[in-house]
């Protein structure tokens, strides 16, 4: 049977509302959760905004890396008090999204979180005023460069997307003195905040030719 282990039961509670969010961002969304040297898990969602989404949580998980349904993760968080818990069965399946690097990132910059949330503000603002025939945000809105940051020799454009998935998943915090940093690596930009990050692709990739 597969375990979920936390140090404590202030880490369970934070996967608890990480997996929270994102399923009332996406009712069938899935988890993926990856052991990082038997001290850490990193658990992973892919958002509606084609943003991933992480948090990384004290405890460990055996097997070290597999994918389970939100909804099932979050009932076992809720209804177990125990330090180790089932986190469901394996849909590894269902994960279709690649995972950033582990390393090489770089710190771009660090940015006050209230900027981010004005510009996240104004952003929903103007998307409530232009809903798609699906009701969601124009794909042209979503990937609208909103900030531009550069540092270490790198300069990062940021789609108003990360921002969506950064406010949808309830990342930043309300502090004055709260930041949030960028980083990059030559394929992927990360923007970590108080509660969360979320991840995504620079560039896009290139068709494979047939």
């Amino acid at each position: 049977m597969p375990e979920l282990s936390f140090a404590d039961r202030s880490e369970r509670d934070d996967l608890g509302a990480f997996v929270a969010r994102a399923v009332r961002l996406d009712g069938q969304t899935v988890v993926r959760l990856r052991d990082r040297d038997g001290s850490r898990v990193d658990a992973w969602v892919a958002t509606p905004f084609d943003v991933l989404a992480t948090r990384t949580v004290r405890g460990s998980l055996q097997p070290g890396d597999m994918t389970v349904s939100g909804n099932e993760l979050l009932a076992a968080l809720a209804v177990s008090r125990a330090d180790t818990v089932d986190p469901g069965r394996s849909m590894d399946m269902q994960w279709r999204s690649a995972l950033p690097p582990l390393a090489h990132w770089q710190v771009v910059e660090s940015l006050p979180a209230k900027v981010v949330t004005d510009l996240t503000d104004r952003g929903l603002a103007v998307a409530r005023e232009n809903v798609g025939p699906n009701g969601n945000p124009p794909a042209s809105l979503l990937d609208q460069t909103v900030l531009t940051v550069s540092g270490d020799k790198l300069e990062v454009k940021i789609p108003m997307r990360c921002l969506f998935a950064m406010s949808g998943m309830g990342f930043l915090g309300s502090g004055a003195d709260e930041h949030v940093r960028v980083t990059a690596t030559d394929a992927w930009l990360r923007i970590d905040a108080r509660f969360g990050a979320v991840v995504r692709r620079r560039h896009a990739l290139l068709p494979l030719l047939v």
